[in-house]
């Protein structure tokens, strides 16, 4: 018979506790935001949504400060209305009043762009903070979810025309309207991931090993949030821009005398089957700035999940 060896003493050294190696892990060079930003950008289809957001977001604000075009001057020579790029009109064309189509896209990109980032902004800031809360604060629960049922059994549409109505059309209008009910959902999500996470058994032990609060929240709780936050926020850019071109086309948008792509959308269809084009490249220029967004936002959530990084 096989005799088994005596384990003696000597052969166990007690491991000492060294502060601030509680959390230490084999790949220590490990970087959340580098590790994101090299998944998403390993993706050709990343990279060039990326390139096409930034060329039109850069184009839509740097031509109106660099270009003499006025986008409201209307052609007192009417042999200027109505002319197509191939009859002279320009790279886009004239519209109805002589008006240069390449300068009001431009300037209307620019304002709907606008308008979506401070909806996406306002839309996640306070959806977080209330999500925050809503996942943290018990006795705040039954609250927030009778606002998140009154709230999300309110047709959108229907509050978006009632607002408008009530309120004078305008920039800040469609704001307010898009973000009464924009931020319930933002905040019904963060508000689950709070609770799923925070009792979750590495932030346990986490605790257990006496890891700071603010490092839990940095590296425990706050990346499984980002990827989220970003996709909301890449989906609320195009849906707020579609949601102007929607009250536009309904007559409730933003006045007729600020350039827009609802704008323009909307008085190209009237003149669709004499002029196409006066609706065609306001329309393309809106659809190229929508599907990047939200393909390339879908794109950088996939990134942004820990679990995707190697």
């Amino acid at each position: 018979m096989k005799q088994v060896p005596v384990l003696g003493p000597e052969l166990f050294v007690p491991a000492k506790a060294q502060a601030g190696e509680e959390e230490q892990i084999g790949y220590e060079h490990y970087s959340y935001w580098r590790s994101t930003f090299r998944t998403f950008l390993k993706n050709p289809v990343s990279l060039v949504l990326l390139a096409i957001i930034i060329v039109l977001t850069l184009a839509s604000f740097l031509y109106p400060v660099f270009s003499k075009t006025d986008p409201n001057k209307v052609a007192l020579d009417v042999e200027r209305w109505n002319l197509s790029p191939s009859q002279g009109g320009g790279i886009f064309g004239t519209d109805q009043l002589g008006r240069d189509i390449w300068a009001r896209t431009w300037y209307g990109t620019r304002t709907s762009l606008l308008l979506g980032f401070i909806i996406a902004l306002l839309d996640v800031g306070i959806g977080m903070f209330a999500g925050a809360l809503w996942g943290y604060v018990k006795k705040l629960d039954r609250i927030m979810t009778e606002i998140y049922n009154i709230l999300t059994n309110i047709p959108q549409p229907v509050l978006l025309l009632l607002l408008s109505y009530i309120l004078r059309p305008g920039f800040w209008t469609i704001i307010i309207a898009l973000c009464s009910t924009g931020w319930i959902g933002i905040a019904r999500f963060v508000r689950n991931k709070v609770l799923m996470i925070r009792d979750s058994e590495y932030n346990i032990a986490s605790r257990t090993l006496g890891t700071p609060l603010w490092r839990i929240i940095t590296k425990n709780i706050l990346p499984y949030l980002v990827s989220i936050l970003i996709m909301e926020a890449a989906l609320t850019i195009p849906y707020s821009i579609g949601a102007e071109v929607f009250l536009g086309f309904i007559g409730l948008g933003l006045p007729l005398d600020t350039v827009s792509l609802g704008n323009l959308v909307n008085m190209g269809k009237n003149n669709f089957m004499l002029y196409p084009y006066q609706l065609t490249w306001p329309t393309l220029v809106l659809a190229l700035v929508t599907v990047s967004f939200y393909i390339a936002g879908n794109k950088f959530a996939d990134a942004s999940d820990p679990r995707n990084h190697v």
